[in-house]
């Protein structure tokens, strides 16, 4: 696999020959072509090497930084494609979602505030179920694009290993509607923390992969970000007017 960072510091072609000899020397990078003019090193890996080891090989004096992977080809992309990923999820958990509901209504004959209630259930079972999945299937890489914007996982790296088990965990109790009042009251607390980063990173321009969807795919931060945690916020903060 390859990532494309962005490397500050260098003045001069000696700094590109120890940049690149210390990248090289990372366990699991197999080669690294860096350049002080355009300041990016593009670094090929057998497997994801977390971004704080990369510092540490590289010291104080170089700074290296993720960016989007062939960000330039990334701004090209249609709207769409860059976010075709995410889009199909909500697709397929909306479909699924919505024939539960229906099925409801049909056997039970339930009141559509019923209805709409156990629809919330459902699509955010489904929602922190699915997201925690991709998480896990990079959890390295989920933690360090995560702890590089959410304001918890900064200040306690542990949060972001946490995390996916945290949205596993809601996810089956949404879906089992075990404690309801007390799943809706967590979901709202941690969403609500979680979009603070978010916000942060989107109104200061920063250039960052988006962790919803773990290190699968290179999402990058933005409003739709902005608006995935904000539906799960007002979901969430609906449920538990209509608990209490």
């Amino acid at each position: 696999m390859k990532h494309t960072y962005k490397i500050t510091g260098m003045t001069c072609s000696s700094c590109e020959e120890k940049v690149t000899s210390s990248l090289l020397q990372v366990e699991n990078i197999t080669s690294a072509t860096v350049s002080k003019d355009t300041e990016l090193a593009i670094i090929t890996m057998n497997k994801h090497v977390p971004l704080n080891d990369l510092k540490i090989a590289l010291g104080t004096k170089y700074n290296i930084e993720t960016i989007l992977e062939d960000e330039i080809k990334e701004e090209e992309k249609s709207w769409f494609n860059t976010y075709k990923p995410i889009l199909l999820i909500f697709f397929y958990i909306i479909i699924v979602t919505s024939i539960m509901a229906i099925q409801s209504i049909k056997i039970n004959e339930m009141e559509i505030n019923q209805v709409v209630m156990k629809w919330m259930n459902h699509f955010m079972g489904g929602f922190f179920l699915v997201f925690s999945f991709f998480k896990f299937l990079d959890l390295n890489g989920f933690a360090e694009s995560y702890k590089m914007y959410d304001i918890v996982a900064k200040k306690i790296p542990f949060w972001a290993y946490l995390y996916p088990f945290v949205e596993f965990g809601l996810g089956l109790s949404f879906l089992s509607n075990i404690f309801p009042l007390l799943t809706n009251s967590i979901t709202f607390i941690v969403m609500t923390i979680s979009i603070i980063g978010v916000l942060q990173a989107v109104l200061n321009k920063k250039k960052i992969q988006c962790a919803c969807l773990g290190a699968v795919f290179n999402l990058p931060m933005s409003t739709v970000t902005i608006i995935e945690d904000a539906l799960m916020i007002v979901m969430s903060g609906f449920m538990i007017l209509a608990l209490m």
